[in-house]
């Protein structure tokens, strides 16, 4: 499956809020043996949410929408998710449910917009102060404040997606390449090569420049079972020791 992250707010794109559901989402995909494969920046702009949601469900990717489910002006995205599933927004019974829990008397129909969803989904639960965001066709729609949003993601890995987790420990190698031949175009024939003869690695290659313009070195690596990266890696080190290219394990 693939995994992708919507990550939604004005304040984002503006500056004026550091993003943090980028890296929290990669973190926990990675502790699972997932990977994140794709992450849209969207504004609070409700035809654009809407336009994106229509694609993302149509991929049947696993999606984590961060942001834009409050109840202010600025907030599009529950109607967004409505529209692109052209349903209405009905007050969900276990939303509500949630929300009375939470405030009790002090309970406004104002709050209640808060639990105020399209049609047919399912609640994601708060443990924060439980005001719950929701699912549906594998979108999970979550709060912009990481401190509710990120066990919200958690929760929904491990309910629903158990069966994706990695059992196969990975591991990542690299060299790092100096010389006047340790650049990417070089060693492209190399990395097809490495990429034919271990199809189930993902290699990388990264290079890297010092301040005044000048390559340093040239990262190069794979990622994935550790018997096959030892494997390629063998193969890596022979073929740039051939070629006369300073190596040097990365730390």
């Amino acid at each position: 499956m693939t995994f992708g992250a919507l990550i939604i707010g004005d304040e984002i794109l503006s500056g004026k809020r550091p993003d943090r559901h980028f890296s929290a989402i990669a973190e926990l995909l990675a502790a699972r043996g997932l990977r994140l494969s794709w992450v849209e920046y969207l504004g609070d702009e409700r035809a654009r949410i809407a336009a994106t949601l229509r694609r993302t469900f149509a991929a049947g990717d696993i999606v984590f929408s961060f942001g834009g489910i409050g109840n202010t002006p600025d907030d599009h995205t529950r109607q967004a998710a409505a529209e692109a599933l052209a349903v209405d927004l009905v007050v969900h019974p276990d939303a509500e449910r949630e929300i009375r829990a939470r405030f009790g008397d002090e309970t406004t129909a104002v709050r209640l917009l808060l639990g105020t969803f399209p049609r047919g989904v399912d609640i994601v639960p708060n443990p924060f102060n439980r005001i719950p965001g929701f699912h549906v066709r594998q979108h999970y729609f979550l709060p912009g404040f990481p401190q509710m949003a990120h066990p919200m993601a958690e929760w929904a890995l491990d309910s629903f997606h158990a069966d994706l987790f990695s059992r196969q420990p990975k591991v990542e190698k690299a060299f790092l390449l100096t010389g006047a031949n340790a650049y990417e175009s070089a060693l492209l024939d190399l990395m097809e090569r490495i990429v034919a003869d271990y199809p189930s690695l993902r290699l990388f290659s990264l290079p890297s420049m010092g301040e005044d313009g000048q390559r340093r070195h040239l990262e190069l690596g794979v990622e994935g079972e550790p018997a096959l990266v030892d494997r390629a890696m063998d193969s890596i080190r022979q073929e740039v020791e051939r070629r006369q290219i300073v190596w040097q394990w990365r730390a």
